[in-house]
């Protein structure tokens, strides 16, 4: 049964297992934090369980469809995103959803469902400097013909996403660092590169729409919420909810914290996680990410094309690069910020987005293996002697 079931699912099989994993666990985990959330609107938290399983089966086939197309066609559908991208910013800037004093999400007509632009942002600029980095191999240290415009797709994405969403853009454009390096670019043209994303976040920072926000939230992680415990209610509970899950956890459905954390769905899953699941439990979902990572770089450097390996490593260091970043405001490495854990938190549009990219780098290694076997058959074919 399940290899027949694997056998439809092409690319790496530890991803695969991996995704299914992290799936399950997600549903457990919404399930048992939206209690709040459905008391506060009247419904039940099976309503939220069925919405949620249903974007993530949405995200499943999704990403069954994504894995099935040569990867090599998205060279030419990132370029078609990023021309997509750029005005979809700006009008969730002037237009979007405000949601915590930030307008990072654009209302879809008819389905009337929301979601945050810069998760089509992140997939668009990352397939786009793949295709980029590779196309220019040839001239890659030329300035005027490889660096002001792989620069400048970075440089105009990273401002559009910061000015309502700083930690999502701060990522993202340490994941684009990562793919200059691996890309070839010199280590003086990055250098430009990081001291221009730096004025620019300086710029965003003092003159932006939430520069009162950022202050506040670099304080408050600084000072310990001393100066005002209140501005630290979330980052307390959170770590309530870690230390008292001891090594085993309460159990499943049976976290205190999650009726007294805000976001607990979302933000915060994981110290839900943790409460529940223990110390264990968040060892165990440490390493699915491990993992995963690691099997990314393993498509990386079996990857006989330039853009196959620059998908995987950019896509793959993106997921868990927000895996780990979620993770850390959790248990107070660094300042709270409002962004999911991947495959697990609740959030509709993220999840099919997520999903997407993962399809991306399962179509790669899926390229990988086809290869391997048609090679495989050209040597076998070889070594038959002729008949006659």
């Amino acid at each position: 049964m399940i290899d027949r079931v694997f056998s439809k699912l092409k690319g790496d099989r530890w991803i695969w297992i991996i995704v299914i994993i992290l799936s399950i666990w997600s549903m457990l985990a919404v399930y048992s934090s939206v209690g709040t959330l459905a008391y506060k609107n009247s419904k039940g938290s099976e309503v939220y369980l069925i919405k949620h399983t249903s974007m993530i089966v949405g995200g499943f086939a999704l990403m069954y469809f994504s894995h099935l197309l040569d990867y090599r066609y998205y060279a030419g559908i990132s370029k078609i995103l990023m021309i997509v991208t750029i005005p979809i910013l700006l009008y969730t800037l002037i237009f979007g959803e405000t949601i915590n004093d930030a307008n990072r999400w654009v209302t879809i007509p008819v389905i009337n469902q929301t979601f945050q632009t810069s998760d089509l942002a992140k997939l668009a600029l990352i397939t786009f400097l793949a295709r980029m980095l590779t196309r220019k191999q040839g001239n890659i240290k030329d300035v005027k013909k490889s660096f002001i415009p792989v620069m400048g797709s970075v440089c105009i994405i990273f401002v559009l996403i910061a000015w309502a969403n700083l930690s999502t853009a701060l990522m993202l454009f340490g994941v684009s660092i990562l793919l200059l390096i691996i890309g070839r670019i010199s280590l003086k043209q990055i250098a430009l590169v990081c001291v221009g994303g730096g004025l620019l976040l300086l710029l965003v920072i003092f003159v932006g729409p939430r520069r009162d926000t950022y202050v506040s939230r670099v304080n408050t992680y600084m000072n310990g919420g001393e100066a005002d415990p209140d501005k630290s209610y979330q980052a307390d509970h959170s770590k309530i909810a870690i230390a008292t899950g001891g090594f085993f956890g309460k159990g499943p459905g049976n976290s205190t914290e999650r009726n007294v954390l805000p976001h607990p769905y979302s933000d915060f899953i994981f110290a839900i996680i943790v409460e529940e699941y223990g110390a264990l439990g968040a060892i165990v979902l440490i390493a699915l990410y491990i993992v995963f990572m690691y099997r990314c770089i393993r498509i990386v450097t079996q990857s006989p094309k330039a853009f196959g390996a620059l998908l995987a490593a950019g896509l793959g260091f993106s997921l868990t690069i927000q895996a780990l970043a979620n993770m850390a405001v959790a248990v107070g490495l660094g300042p709270v910020t409002g962004v999911p854990l991947p495959l697990v938190s609740m959030g509709g549009t993220s999840i099919l987005f997520t999903s997407v990219a993962l399809g991306i780098i399962l179509s790669v290694s899926r390229n990988i293996e086809e290869a391997k076997l048609e090679s495989n058959k050209k040597v076998v074919v070889g070594e038959i002697p002729a008949m006659g």
